[in-house]
């Protein structure tokens, strides 16, 4: 099983702490899922200009490529002027319409205050719908408050990073499970 898990912003470190305690959890719950961190602020990206992600070279091929070959994707974003970055949101537009077909996609924002906890609700989920993403429901919310000196200083968060590395994974293999299934149905 391919997981990549995007750190979606060029600034902070908010996003990135969490990102680096999620990919901590799931290598040691889940040795054997591959789990590749991309944090955006690696990496330089060319806007998006129509063409097809495979034409893409440099660090935008690599970038959407190794997306478009994951089964699970967990994407990690803050919340800037009340939406989400836009170096993110360029991502979504180097990717094809149809992206996360049969993926399995998790949230987790951080984010300033908890006026912006519909950002996910209102932004994020209904590209990933469009881009026909197999969403994982409960993402989880991390707060100015939940963190100091660029940790994460709430149980509660820990608790809710682990649980959303379990629920991705098991919808992720349930996913995988039923596709065979259906599969095997055909004759050919």
């Amino acid at each position: 099983m391919k997981i990549v898990g995007i750190s979606g912003s060029l600034v902070g470190s908010k996003t990135r702490t969490a990102m680096n305690q999620l990919s901590k959890e799931m290598t040691e719950k889940y040795p054997d899922a591959a789990f590749t961190l991309i944090d955006l602020a690696e990496y330089t990206l060319q806007f998006s200009d129509g063409r097809n992600y495979l034409e893409y070279e440099g660090d935008t091929g690599y970038v959407t490529k190794t997306i478009m070959e994951a089964d699970a994707i967990v994407i990690g974003t803050p919340v800037f002027q009340a939406s989400i970055p836009a170096p993110l949101k360029n991502v979504f537009d180097l990717l094809p319409v149809n992206a996360f077909r049969d993926k399995v996609v998790s949230i987790f924002v951080t984010a300033g205050s908890a006026k912006h906890y519909l950002v996910a609700e209102q932004q994020l989920k209904p590209i990933l719908s469009y881009m026909k993403a197999q969403l994982v429901q409960s993402f989880v919310f991390i707060e100015e408050k939940d963190f100091h000196n660029k940790e994460i200083v709430n149980d509660d968060v820990f608790f809710r990073i682990e649980r959303l590395v379990e629920d991705t994974v098991l919808l992720t293999e349930t996913y995988r499970k039923l596709r065979e299934e259906k599969e095997a149905q055909y004759d050919f």
